[in-house]
């Protein structure tokens, strides 16, 4: 057994390494397109709105990408839905790199964002149900660290897009090297991932009411889903307002100027990765829904300081309290869509959708209630949905073998504080009490027979 165990435990921390690579370079894509958004302006002379029809090139293929996501990803698996997703990735990015820079034109770079969208949306569950089985196999917490990478990537790429800015450097060329190296590097780091299906005969024995796998439109008839997808919409509505609103919001609202505001937003992004690093050991301690609980209740305090409050210091702080409490929602809505792994590709592929409706609908409602109300009270929007997510969490608990490996730590810590025999817990997943046919949470750590007795470190 020990030497199975040595042999085995590279391969899950090697799986847990490839899903932080996926998820920095999705982020550097994202902000890749992102940062060079003035050139492209600039070669269109476009005008605001044209701007914003563009933008919405990308965010219909990622629809269309989180649409086929829960099927491809079923059928082929994490690490094919990467694959094609880097595909998607490098096309797009590469044809939209040259239709700027040789004037193609708009419709030609509004069709290279939608093959770009939908390489965003299916890499965006591909790679949140593989982290998702990682942080199963790890026996820990994950998935706030894996969006705290992406988080990184994003602030990479959208450094190297001001550099490139500044160098004048032409968008095709930006656009292919760093197109090229990123999907390249996709396609190495997922050589790596695990098979997320291994955990699918340990959660047979499950007493979640799924006797067989769901079609699509099953997973959303689920009220479950539907609460997950609250929950998603507002910490996503949280986070994507800020990226869009917040330096405006700050400048129009307390009376800063353009290099403040931006930088306003710096403190935001900071204060995100900050939370979804620090957020793990948490959630592993608490469980999901408190920390929800809490976040949601954070993120209200300090969203409300930005809106009701007319001070800067204290609209600063209130910046970095909404950016905590925001941090997590996300991670944990896919960590808890993910539980059941026979459902687990299209329940994410589900939430992801409602989520991304904050990216879709979100700005044009800020932006159309800003203009009448002043961008600081349209951000009462998003007070409101917050609120909601908060309200929703509960769906987020923890089932199968994440409510055994939650209740497994909790042992583990009150026998360390009590010494002794730790004493017997009721089945998490219902009101049993452990016997020789279902086991103490801690004895489910080993995992499945055919986990190989992966390192839980």
């Amino acid at each position: 057994m020990t030497t199975t165990t040595a042999r085995t435990a590279p391969t899950t921390r090697a799986w847990i390494v490839a899903v932080f690579v996926v998820f920095t370079l999705s982020g550097l894509d994202i902000a890749t397109w992102l940062g060079r958004i003035p050139s492209v302006r600039d070669a269109l002379d476009a005008s605001t709105f044209e701007m914003g029809m563009l933008v919405l090139g990308m965010a219909v293929g990622s629809i269309g990408g989180l649409t086929f996501a829960g099927h491809i990803v079923a059928k082929l698996g994490a690490r094919r839905g990467v694959q094609v997703a880097a595909l998607c990735l490098t096309v797009g990015m590469l044809f939209a790199g040259l239709a700027v820079t040789l004037g193609w034109g708009f419709a030609a770079i509004w069709v290279a964002l939608i093959a770009f969208g939908f390489g965003n949306g299916l890499c965006d569950v591909s790679m949140n149900v593989s982290g998702a089985a990682a942080e199963k196999a790890g026996g820990r917490t994950i998935m706030p660290l894996f969006h705290a990478a992406f988080s990184v990537g994003t602030l990479a790429g959208a450094g190297l897009g001001a550099l490139t800015e500044q160098l004048e450097v032409p968008v095709a060329w930006h656009f292919a090297v760093l197109g090229v190296l990123a999907s390249a590097a996709m396609l190495v780091a997922v050589q790596r991932f695990g098979d997320e299906h291994r955990f699918e005969e340990h959660e047979a024995t499950d007493t979640s009411p799924v006797p067989t796998r769901l079609t699509r439109w099953q997973v959303w008839a689920q009220p479950s889903t539907i609460a997950i997808g609250v929950i998603v919409l507002g910490m996503a509505l949280a986070e994507g307002s800020a990226n869009d609103w917040l330096p405006l919001a700050m400048i129009d609202g307390h009376g800063l100027g353009n290099a403040a505001g931006s930088a306003v937003l710096t403190v935001f992004l900071a204060a995100m990765t900050a939370g979804r690093v620090a957020g793990s050991p948490l959630i592993d301690r608490f469980g999901r829904v408190p920390v929800l609980r809490a976040s949601a209740a954070v993120a209200v305090v300090g969203l409300g300081m930005l809106i009701f409050v007319d001070s800067v210091p204290v609209a600063i702080v209130g910046v970095v309290l909404w950016g905590l409490g925001a941090s997590l929602g996300f991670p944990m809505g896919m960590s808890a869509a993910a539980d059941d792994p026979r459902t687990a590709a299209l329940r994410v592929s589900a939430v992801a959708t409602i989520g991304y409706v904050a990216f879709l609908a979100g700005p044009p409602l800020i932006g159309f209630l800003g203009e009448h109300l002043g961008l600081l009270h349209a951000l009462l929007v998003v007070f409101a949905f917050i609120v909601a997510a908060g309200l929703a969490s509960g769906a987020a608990r923890e089932q199968g073998d994440a409510a055994r490996q939650l209740a497994a730590r909790r042992a583990r810590r009150r026998d360390r504080r009590g010494g002794g025999e730790p004493r017997l817990q009721a089945d998490p997943t219902g009101d049993r009490a452990p016997d020789a046919t279902h086991p103490r949470p801690t004895d489910t750590m080993a995992g499945p027979a055919s986990d190989g007795g992966v390192d839980r470190r």
